[in-house]
């Protein structure tokens, strides 16, 4: 068992920033707070990126707070890139990332503590700042029949490279910007692709300025703010319409059908009668946040998502989501770090003044500077 004033569990970009203004507030690493990553390498999940997505078809990568990622060669894949400057970051301000550790369970600790299961032993720890994205929670929806087809079916997370489909018909479902990326990439090398949405994709014209992204935070933090389950990026911000894909809805690649009502063994068949034969299906229907480990905790609300203030978690003023709801972006991660820390030291200065550290505050009953 050891004690420290935070764990940090992910090491991705929201994990990174709020290691960076832990330290930058004065906590040291391996002494004060200590970041546990369940992956085998930096990179977050990055690093688990298909080969094909380049650092050049990135979108909206912004860079870690306190250092710059400059001179990328946009034609390397972004797994390696962004591998590499992770790996960088770490290094550069000795944060001292513990890998691979598996977080197993979180959960009253008591005297104000929390107790931190994992891999590699137990902490127990002041505050928890719980940064662990949603990329080792792939969604699969499930229809009828979906058991008997004969053909492969894999998700986004199995993705690998388009010359997988060669020459097979191919379903391609959810209306994503992986969808997208998959969906183009597949119709140069196979025989017939499908692609399938539950509703009309949104393309957006145009660049995503400062009040768009102001408009699709707010979208997200209602949500999440109410209980609900954060939803993702696109549904709010719509997908960027850049020339490739101009070119592939004028070949007729982006012709949409609306989701089908069963899987069949050679295919799916839609409300109308209509059938597609297929060999393969790939869901590209997104990621769940993985928060299971922290289920001991009770955070869940009705709604099935955990409600947040900023990044606080209403249950449990101990407790910060960052890359959570409106801060599951990378600048956001970067801006809600910083806000996690300062919450969390001055309740942990709030703590030390009372004297009372026995008793885990309320929800609601203590009001902390942003």
């Amino acid at each position: 068992m050891r004690d420290v004033e935070v764990v940090v569990i992910g090491a991705g970009q929201a994990g990174l920033s709020s290691a960076y203004h832990l330290r930058r507030t004065g906590y040291e690493p391996d002494r004060d707070f200590v970041v546990l990553d369940h992956s085998p390498r930096p990179g977050g999940a990055w690093q688990f990126r298909w080969p094909t997505l380049t650092y050049g078809r990135v979108h909206g990568m912004h860079a870690l707070p306190g250092m710059e990622l400059t001179g990328a060669d946009e034609t390397r894949p972004s797994a390696e890139v962004i591998g590499t400057y992770f790996d960088s970051y770490e290094r550069t301000f000795g944060l001292r990332v513990r890998r691979p550790v598996d977080v197993r369970a979180v959960r009253e600790r008591g005297g104000g503590r929390l107790l931190v299961e994992t891999s590699a032993g137990s902490w127990a720890t002041r505050a928890l700042i719980n940064a662990t994205g949603t990329w080792d929670r792939p969604f699969w929806p499930r229809y009828p029949g979906q058991e008997t087809f004969r053909g492969r079916q894999l998700h986004t997370a199995q993705y690998r490279e388009p010359q997988d489909f060669a020459g097979l018909r191919v379903i391609v479902v959810g209306g994503g910007t992986s969808a997208v990326q998959h969906l183009m990439e597949i119709a140069e090398v196979a025989a017939e692709t499908t692609w399938v949405t539950r509703r009309p994709p949104a393309f957006r014209e145009g660049p995503f300025d400062e009040d768009r992204g102001r408009a699709a935070v707010a979208l997200v933090d209602e949500r999440v703010r109410s209980g609900l389950p954060p939803q993702s990026v696109v549904s709010v911000t719509g997908l960027p319409m850049t020339e490739a894909m101009r070119q592939a809805r004028e070949r007729g690649v982006l012709d949409r059908l609306p989701m089908f009502e069963r899987i069949t063994p050679e295919g799916a068949v839609w409300a109308d009668g209509r059938t597609v034969a297929a060999d393969a299906i790939l869901w590209a229907t997104g990621f769940r946040a993985a928060v299971g480990h922290l289920a001991p905790l009770r955070l869940r609300e009705p709604g099935g998502g955990i409600r947040v203030e900023g990044t606080r978690a209403v249950r449990d003023p101990r407790v910060h989501l960052v890359g959570y709801g409106p801060s599951a972006s990378t600048i956001g991660a970067n801006r809600f770090g910083r806000a996690a820390v300062r919450e969390i030291q001055a309740l942990l200065e709030y703590d030390e003044r009372t004297a009372v550290p026995d008793v885990p505050p309320l929800p609601g009953s203590l009001s902390v500077p942003a």
